[in-house]
């Protein structure tokens, strides 16, 4: 494995921002930037073995700071939304910064994504450090996080996410990476044919938050449990699809069990025969299919994103997992290891 490491600019408060790339004896190749320790590319080939980058990202690296999308970055302390703003842990409610309609979203406007980490290269890996300090966008807890990236000689790129606290908080992490097997400025994914190994979603209210019960997808046009093209039914008249303008919902991957590996998806590129299966440990895997990219920073390849451009499967905890005890806990406590995997493998066929 090659990696190599460059300056790629510095942040608004002047500090030195780095990318890495890392490349295998097959010429693929994966990039990482020292912003919410992010993935700006992913490069692989397809049927015909032609390398082409299948995540979007942006032109400029100033781009991906509070950037609406949080475009391959890893959002925290919490991704994903908290009703309100707040919680209660131990008989103690704290307050968050609202910053999604009236509900806390990815740690606020401020939150991992929008940080400048500490790297390095470790062996075959790169690693990246963020130090949240307590009452760091209102959370409680001195808290270490760290994303240990690989990337393997079979194309696939592995995420170990730890933490560790000093006080009783909530976290929930993962990346947030936007997916396009035919190529990161090919246009729409609604053509993508999408698998998830859940067989129950989370009904959410019109800001996104989960109401009552999991529900089964039998039935209903949140089904995936067989493959379909991401856009056959998003334009059903069904409130999930017009609350979100499109999928932006968690579904919970059948058989997770705490530490091990369950495949959480795949996703197979329309024209390119590229195929993505995305395992991990987590319980639970969002699908957002990028209903709102229009307007976003200027593409890697000059490319204006639209609408449906992409796609992310973001491998996680429960949203709003702090005010719903009958999710899987997100709450780390001090001598505790937060732990979790996500593997993307790709390959085509």
């Amino acid at each position: 494995m090659n990696i190599t490491k460059e300056l790629w600019g510095t942040s608004p408060d002047g500090k030195e921002i780095f990318l890495y790339t890392l490349k295998n004896a097959s010429g693929a190749y994966v990039q990482l930037c020292s912003v919410g320790a992010g993935i700006v590319s992913i490069v692989v080939p397809d049927r015909n073995g032609k390398l082409e980058d299948v995540v979007i990202g942006y032109r400029n690296t100033n781009d991906y700071f509070a950037d609406g999308p949080c475009s391959g970055k890893v959002p925290g302390r919490f991704a994903n939304r908290i009703a309100k703003g707040k919680f209660t842990l131990d008989g103690v409610e704290y307050t968050l910064p609202v910053n999604n309609g009236p509900n806390h979203l990815h740690g606020g406007p401020k939150g991992f994504q929008n940080q400048v980490w500490e790297s390095r290269i470790e062996g075959d890996s790169v690693e990246f450090l963020y130090y949240s300090a307590d009452g760091e966008a209102g959370y409680p807890g001195n808290l270490k996080a760290v994303a240990h990236y690989t990337w393997g000689e079979d194309n696939s790129l592995k995420l170990i996410l730890t933490a560790q606290t000093d006080k009783p908080t909530v976290v929930n992490l993962t990346n947030h990476v936007y997916f396009n097997l035919d190529g990161e400025a090919s246009g729409s994914v609604l053509n993508h044919k999408l698998e998830l190994n859940a067989s129950q979603w989370l009904p959410t209210d019109e800001t996104l938050i989960p109401q009552g019960e999991p529900q089964d997808v039998a039935g209903t046009p949140m089904d995936f449990v067989e493959a379909k093209p991401i856009g056959r039914d998003i334009q059903a008249d069904f409130p999930a699809l017009k609350y979100g303008k499109g999928y932006d919902n968690c579904y919970l991957i059948d058989g997770a069990l705490p530490g091990q590996l369950s495949t959480a998806a795949e996703l197979w590129g329309a024209t390119s025969g590229r195929h993505l299966e995305v395992l991990t440990t987590q319980p639970a895997v969002q699908i957002y299919t990028g209903n709102w990219l229009k307007g976003c920073p200027e593409g890697k390849s000059g490319h204006a994103y639209e609408d449906y451009d992409a796609v992310a499967i973001e491998c996680q905890h429960c949203p709003d997992s702090p005010n719903r005890p009958d999710f899987p806990t997100t709450v780390l406590r001090p001598g505790e290891v937060l732990e979790e995997a996500i593997i993307w493998a790709f390959d085509a066929r």
